[in-house]
């Protein structure tokens, strides 16, 4: 009868909070209150408040057996010793895996590409392109080149000044080549 009457009576409080603050217009605040307003009320009408004293008297039990028994400090210490074998085990095999490279581990996606991801800065040799590559390169050679287009009034005079723009001329060529 005390349960009912505390749990009801804290439902009753936090709906006013929730009615004051939905007064100032402050409807999320509000509606927040509200429904910790009702948890009161649906713990004793879903009997869970004598759960949770059977729980808290388990707990207080467990605290009072914590400090007076040594079976559960020995309990504690195998615990303690399980978590730490596990973590050794754990930082050892990945210690391992690192020590002997990446044929320890299956490569998922197959082997790395034959090319960088990122142009190599001017004056650094390039990869060695693959077999298929260099055949196709080698073909492309082989065949007439187009005639260049002709260039904008100028360009002559631009080339001869070295502004720093000499780096792009692999891109150049890659953007001619696709007609762009």
């Amino acid at each position: 009868m005390l349960t009912a009457g505390v749990a009801f009576a804290l439902t009753a409080a936090g709906t006013v909070v929730a009615g004051l603050r939905a007064h100032r217009r402050r409807f999320l605040s509000a509606t927040r209150w509200f429904a910790v307003a009702l948890l009161p009320a649906g713990l004793y009408l879903t009997g869970l408040f004598p759960v949770a004293r059977t729980i808290g008297d388990e707990l207080a039990d467990w605290a009072a057996a914590l400090v007076l028994d040594p079976r559960v400090w020995t309990g504690i210490a195998l615990l303690g010793v399980s978590a730490g074998l596990l973590l050794t085990t754990r930082w050892l095999s990945r210690r391992g895996a690192a020590a002997e490279g990446q044929e320890a581990r299956p490569a998922a996606a197959g082997p790395a590409p034959a090319r960088p991801a990122v142009a190599p800065a001017a004056g650094v040799p390039a990869a060695p392109a693959s077999p298929r590559r260099a055949a196709a390169k080698a073909e492309r050679a082989g065949r007439a080149e187009r005639p260049a287009k002709a260039s904008p009034p100028g360009a002559a005079e631009q080339g001869k000044d070295d502004d720093g723009l000499g780096d792009f001329a692999d891109i150049e060529e890659i953007l001619r080549r696709r007609g762009i």
